[in-house]
């Protein structure tokens, strides 16, 4: 069985993550948001994972609604 790839989006501030959950849910997007691995980021506590396949529709989606990202990653 073939596993699914995950990445995550970290954001500057917990209220990016939380209206970022929320551009995604609209879209239909099954996202999560969870503890900031601290590899990826110091900035902000929360981030939100989804399935990588989804990066580049979940980026658009948060740039035409204005939303601050820090940075996009895949988790191993």
């Amino acid at each position: 069985m073939e596993s699914v790839k995950r990445g995550v989006v970290a954001f500057h501030s917990t209220s990016h993550a939380i209206q970022a959950e929320k551009v995604c849910r609209a879209i239909g997007v099954e996202v999560k948001l969870i503890p900031t691995p601290r590899h990826i980021s110091s900035d902000c506590g929360v981030a939100l994972r989804f399935d990588y396949c989804e990066r580049d529709r979940i980026v658009a989606a948060l740039a035409e609604k204005n939303v601050e990202i820090s940075l996009v990653a895949a988790l191993d």
